[in-house]
């Protein structure tokens, strides 16, 4: 049974930054691309970056490329997503995803 755990969401200043870890179980994490999305509120699914199984390929949504660094660490089976200069548009609950599972979120408020 795949399991996504998002964690390191929480309340932050305009500008700030934050680390968003998933752990992934049940499954084979190493080979598996992974994707970050995230619901902004009163509104749907974004997709926001995803990263091939080895980590040798990204890609980002424009609204926050140059800003969000998606990454991976196949030993922890662990996908990250490092976010900097965050702006209240960035509020939103953060998923992990593989295929069409994902976990439960969390939340990522931006806010002075």
């Amino acid at each position: 049974e795949v399991q996504l755990v998002e964690s390191g969401g929480g309340l932050v200043q305009p500008g700030g930054s934050l680390r968003l870890s998933c752990l992934a179980s049940g499954f084979a994490f190493s080979g598996a691309a992974m994707i970050w999305v995230r619901r902004p509120p009163g509104k749907g699914l974004e997709w926001v970056s995803t990263i091939n199984s080895y980590g040798s390929y990204t890609a980002y949504a424009d609204s926050v490329k140059g800003r969000f660094i998606i990454s991976r660490d196949n030993a922890k089976n662990t996908l990250y997503l490092q976010m900097n200069s965050l702006k209240p548009e960035d509020t939103a609950v953060y998923y992990c995803k593989k295929g069409n599972d994902r976990g439960p979120g969390t939340q990522v408020t931006v806010s002075s």
